[in-house]
């Protein structure tokens, strides 16, 4: 929060030829992002993941709360325990939790309750939306619209890690409780997404879906 305002930082205007290019460029580098579940082991530097998540916390958020927390997992038992507890909750799903309507929907992306990648994959960031903070005061102040900024984050962060040449996959266990409880975070937040993020397996093959058209995702008035 502040009362203090300053230049827009760094703004060019551009022309409009100079902006659809940045537009398509950007569009033909996104576009090639895909869910993967198949991961190497190999090693990322904590500095690329660090400015990765820089750049998620410079997202919008409803009155600059800022009401997310990144949590960076690498230590094996760690990542081990994730694994036993969202697996534990995926049996339930995949056992009928879901209903028997979300599992045909499902079922042409080959996932079942097996979540190796929780451990294969070098990095897990698990994503914490803040519903309130204590103050220096011992007061409670209330996070607003929470959850849609902890999701543009979130957003940030993927097109962040694409951007940075790695793969990701959003993993949502559900519920997700157990995170809070190994990653031993305060009451005032919320589990919201784990994050599995590193370098494809070899000859890791991904299922060859399609999105929608333009004309499907947008209208004008």
């Amino acid at each position: 929060m502040t009362d203090k305002f300053i230049p827009l930082p760094q703004y060019h205007k551009r022309t409009q030829n100079d902006m659809l290019r940045q537009a398509t460029d950007f569009y033909e580098q996104i576009k090639t992002r895909r869910s993967v579940r198949d991961f190497s082991s190999e090693h990322i530097a904590a500095e690329i993941i660090d400015q990765c998540i820089l750049a998620a916390g410079s997202a919008p958020s409803g009155a600059n709360q800022q009401p997310w927390h990144f949590v960076v997992i690498r230590d094996a038992a760690v990542k081990k325990e994730i694994r036993v507890a969202a697996e534990a909750e995926e049996q339930a799903f995949y056992a009928g939790r879901a209903g028997g309507t979300w599992l045909d929907t499902l079922k042409p992306l080959g996932t079942d309750a097996e979540k190796p990648f929780l451990e294969n994959a070098p990095v897990l960031i698990a994503i914490f939306e803040q519903k309130y903070h204590i103050d220096a005061n011992n007061k409670r102040i209330k996070h607003y619209y929470s959850k849609e900024s902890t999701g543009i984050a979130t957003g940030f962060l993927i097109t962040a890690l694409h951007n940075a040449g790695l793969v990701t996959l959003t993993h949502t266990p559900s519920p997700m409780k157990f995170l809070t409880q190994i990653l031993k975070r305060p009451a005032g937040e919320r589990p919201f997404l784990l994050l599995v993020v590193g370098f494809p397996a070899q000859d890791v093959t991904v299922p060859d879906i399609k999105k929608k058209t333009l004309d499907e995702i947008r209208s004008q008035v």
